[in-house]
């Protein structure tokens, strides 16, 4: 089998999921986009070692070694990044990433995000008072 059979399917897996990753809305969608990049990574790795272990007399297979790795932080990603979706989830109520986008950014008047002519107004209240 040829190279180009599984460089080319992985990029067309990898161009999937980074559309994924930025087109969509939904939280757990943009977590199966990324395990879906993370895969076409990982079909690239066993490709290139396969491709490498024809042409070279060693075989160290590293490639396939590194696809292990990967397929192990790629399983704890989703374990830990499904978790936080539930968690926030069951606080607001939505998985859209617009909307928890924009609780995220509160406009307290007592808060950190204070801008410089409120704090100055401040100032000028108490300065006189």
């Amino acid at each position: 089998m040829h190279l180009a059979y599984p460089a080319v399917l992985s990029a067309l897996l990898f161009c999937t999921g980074l559309y994924g990753v930025l087109a969509r809305r939904n939280a757990i969608l943009v977590l199966m986009s990324v395990e879906l990049m993370l895969n076409a990574v990982n079909l690239n790795l066993v490709a290139f070692d396969v491709w490498l272990s024809k042409a070279a007399e060693e075989t160290l297979h590293s490639g396939q070694a590194l696809t292990l790795f990967t397929i192990t932080i790629a399983a704890a990603e989703i374990g830990i990044g499904l978790a936080i979706v539930l968690a926030v989830y069951r606080g607001r109520g939505t998985s859209d990433i617009d909307k928890l986008r924009d609780t995220a950014e509160s406009h307290d008047p007592d808060g950190p995000d204070r801008d410089a002519s409120t704090a100055m107004q401040a100032e000028k209240a108490e300065a006189t008072a």
